[in-house]
């Protein structure tokens, strides 16, 4: 359930309340983050090189609080695409009436998100889900194709054992190796590569009542 009205006191209430709640349920440990995917150098830079990748120029801007990793993906794709103004996660939030104080109480869904990220641009905006194992594959095989951005809905606990639903840029396929390289938004976890299986299987969970999935822009 996500809160979209809020009154007096309740404000102060819930802008207190949800950080903390969304904070208990998101911790992964350092050894975790640093097992559980790989970041192996070699493979690591021949990511970045890969044309979306690059787009991005190795700099990614970090989620500023926990329930905004949607609205800083979007920010983040918009700017390898050369926009200037909906960069930042309160221009991609203007509009919606959500996030109040730029807390986004539980996060946003896959659907929540692409209405926002609709708000803000004219290029096409399309939501991937119920995907089977290799309708994801084919999707990735178009991820290096620098007029596309996907931006991936997945859980962490799946990949990291612990850890909530969670949004971040795709940067690019490595075909040869079968590697899908991630740009988490959360600097604690920063850019990590790991197998298209894996990968599928925390994106093939639910969200509520409805699968999370791929957020494609072009």
């Amino acid at each position: 359930m996500k809160v979209r009205y809020w009154f007096g006191a309740g404000v102060l209430v819930a802008v207190l309340a949800v950080p903390t709640f969304y904070l208990s349920q998101a911790q992964v440990s350092p050894q975790a983050i640093q097992s559980s995917v790989i970041r192996a150098p070699d493979l690591l830079g021949q990511a970045w090189q890969l044309p979306v990748a690059a787009s991005f120029e190795g700099d990614i801007a970090w989620q500023s609080n926990p329930s905004v990793c949607g609205p800083a993906s979007v920010a983040n794709v918009f700017r390898s695409l050369g926009d200037e103004t909906e960069t930042t996660e309160a221009a991609v939030l203007s509009g919606t009436g959500w996030c109040w104080f730029g807390i986004c109480p539980i996060g946003l869904t896959l659907d929540e998100l692409t209405e926002a990220a609709r708000l803000h641009t004219q290029r096409k905006v399309t939501v991937l889900r119920d995907l089977t194992a290799a309708e994801f594959q084919e999707h990735l095989r178009h991820a290096n194709d620098p007029g596309r951005r996907y931006i991936i809905n997945f859980d962490r606990e799946t990949i990291f054992g612990a850890g909530v639903g969670h949004h971040s840029p795709i940067g690019g396929y490595l075909e040869m190796e079968d590697l899908v390289f991630v740009l988490d938004v959360n600097r604690d976890f920063q850019p990590w590569l790991i197998e298209r299986e894996r990968l599928f299987s925390a994106m093939d969970t639910r969200d509520g009542q409805r699968k999370r999935g791929l957020l494609l822009i072009e």
